[in-house]
């Protein structure tokens, strides 16, 4: 909160999304003056697109434009050629290209108007929805005004590279996201409503997605090292980049489809598992409605998250230089606060995904230990809500802080890749080290889904829930991981099929702009956030099957189906079990617990 209250003080993230001109004066708002330059503090609101006086010229100094800038009403649309020009251009348009104090009448009368009106000829612009500027559309111009933007970006730190690539892509990333929402919704209702022929054609776009996007990546990356006009250093990047998604998407590719040839005859028992998981989500609606609150929060903090990292990422002093120009010199510590701001992001999403696991995870434990299967509890998810928020937030905050601990590095390792991309040794070891980091915070969010179930039955700490799970899942190992590792294995190609179709979306979108936006920062960010996102929808069913499989386990434990000790577990979900553990085809396994007779002798009975 510290953060969020210091960048909202000191920050002006309007300057950086409206765009400013040399004297300190935010186009498109009304300006306080600013000590010591005469021309600042002027009233820009009908002035809302930035003009560089020599757009056909600009030079960087010290990460800045050396040309004047000015906010003005409208660009030229057509070419300049004269003083006489821009004054007509200035009586009938109302925007002024020359410096505030010069008035029109002295644009043909001044001595000093070739100074302080811009560089003849003046180019035509198009006011360019990316920051507001005037981008000048003569060939030559163009390149050498894309060119230096593109060099000055270049030239920033890491920090200050992702908020432009944020800012720049800022519309297609929205876009994309609501993309990445539409079909997580569809997976949902695919899944609660699963038949062996929606498994099947899930399968099908998932094959045909990644093949696709396999093949669109190495077609942009051959198209990109073979085009001509490929001269920018942001375009090299695009191609280089290009290259790195095309052999990750190959190997998961091969990987993907290795993994559903094995498998194929034994996703049955997934469509099997679903269907009793739908039964489940049948008796309590409303968690199909968790995604979307989980979702709209998420968006609210996104938002206030990029607020605040635009103005950190302009907080800084406004100080006037000799001429009367204005500058802003950032403030110490800034690039420290924002590695902080970035992991409040990890953390804060992760906490956010780990209380609807909870949610879910309460609702199912109250629904399985009901006695009477026929009068289900009144209000599961709202009495699980009341639940975390009086006692288990602090296990939701312990789980997501693991996360967050595994995922740090992975940032940490983005920046070494950032400063040590020309050096194949570090490229291979970055990729194997995110591979394996990966690998281990998929494994401890499954590890954490187990905790929430243990601290939703016994209402224990996250510590002891984690510790009594570890005990349940050991003596239980062989027989929940062949059940539940298909169906996991199902929502996995549901979420690749959302990142995959997401992403392809956003190549196409982005290869509308190759010469002004960077891939890469868009692109991860579209990922993550598609990634995050079908997550959070299909994580409804991960956390029910889980947790359903985690209780039944418990209740062989507990129960030994007696009259006095009667099971809970219904008649299809028993019949599921014994299937898939193969209770019917023989009693060599008899000793086997907690799927097979009990040790007196006593049949498993289902609770009805």
């Amino acid at each position: 909160m510290f953060i969020s209250g210091y960048a909202v003080v000191a920050g002006a993230a309007e300057r950086l999304v409206l765009g400013y001109d040399s004297f300190g004066n935010i186009c498109g708002r009304k300006n306080t003056p600013v000590e010591g330059a005469n021309l600042s503090g002027l009233d820009m609101t009908n002035k809302k697109y930035v003009f560089f006086l020599n757009s056909c010229s600009l030079e960087i100094q010290s990460l800045k434009i050396s040309s004047l800038s000015l906010c003005v009403s409208s660009c030229p649309q057509q070419q300049l050629n004269s003083l006489e020009d821009l004054q007509s251009f200035a009586r009938n348009n109302g925007s002024f290209l020359c410096v505030y104090n010069l008035s029109i009448s002295s644009y043909t009368l001044n001595p000093q108007a070739a100074q302080l009106c811009p560089t003849l000829p003046v180019p035509p612009s198009k006011s360019f929805p990316l920051f507001n500027r005037c981008v000048p559309q003569n060939p030559e111009c163009y390149s050498k005004y894309a060119s230096v933007l593109i060099s000055m970006v270049n030239e920033m730190d890491v920090f200050h590279q992702i908020l432009s690539g944020i800012l720049a892509g800022r519309d297609t990333v929205i876009g994309l996201s609501v993309l990445a929402l539409a079909l997580s919704l569809i997976l949902v209702l695919t899944f609660r409503f699963i038949q062996p022929l929606l498994v099947h054609t899930l399968i099908a776009l998932v094959v045909f997605g990644l093949l696709f996007v396999s093949g669109i990546l190495w077609w942009l990356h051959y198209d990109y090292r073979n085009d001509p006009s490929t001269e920018l250093e942001t375009e090299k990047e695009n191609v280089k980049f290009l290259l790195g998604y095309a052999i990750f998407s190959t190997i998961v590719t091969v990987v993907l489809l290795s993994l559903i040839f094995v498998l194929r005859k034994r996703l049955q028992f997934a469509v099997q598992l679903f269907r009793v998981v739908g039964k489940i989500i049948g008796r309590i609606p409303f968690l199909l409605f968790q995604p979307l609150w989980t979702f709209l929060i998420l968006i609210v903090f996104w938002v206030f998250w990029v607020a605040v990292l635009l103005s950190l990422g302009t907080a800084g002093t406004a100080q006037s230089t000799s001429g009367g120009q204005v500058e802003y010199r950032a403030l110490s510590g800034i690039c420290y606060m924002a590695w902080y701001h970035f992991i409040g992001l990890v953390w804060t999403s992760e906490f956010i995904l780990a209380c609807q696991q909870m949610v879910i995870a309460g609702a199912v434990v109250t629904c399985y230990f009901n006695r009477n299967k026929n009068n289900p509890p009144p209000h599961p998810v709202l009495s699980s809500i009341s639940v975390l928020f009086c006692y288990h937030l602090g296990t939701a905050v312990k789980g997501s802080f693991l996360i967050t601990i595994l995922r740090i590095p992975r940032i940490v390792l983005l920046y070494l890749y950032n400063t040590l991309n020309q050096k194949e040794n570090a490229k291979h070891l970055f990729n194997c080290c995110c591979c394996w980091i990966c690998f281990q915070t998929n494994c401890l969010r499954c590890f954490n889904q187990h905790a929430y179930t243990t601290t939703a039955i016994n209402g224990t700490n996250f510590c002891t829930s984690a510790k009594e799970a570890v005990c349940i899942l050991a003596r239980n190992s062989a027989k929940l991981a062949s059940i539940s590792c298909f169906g996991d294995f199902l929502l996995f190609l549901g979420k690749v099929f959302v990142v995959c179709f997401t992403v392809f979306g956003g190549l196409m979108a982005f290869n509308y702009h190759r010469e002004l936006q960077a891939w890469v920062v868009p692109l991860l960010l579209v990922g993550f956030f598609a990634c995050l996102m079908s997550h959070s929808f299909l994580s409804v069913f991960e956390v029910t099957a889980d947790a359903m499989l985690l209780c039944f386990a418990i209740d062989m434990e507990i129960n030994d189906g007696t009259a006095e000790k009667p099971y809970f577990v219904d008649q299809e979900l028993l019949a599921f079990m014994s299937q898939s553990n193969k209770l019917t085809e023989g009693r060599k396994h008899r000793n086997t617990r907690p799927f097979q007779d009990n040790e007196d002798g006593t049949e498993l009975q289902p609770m009805v």
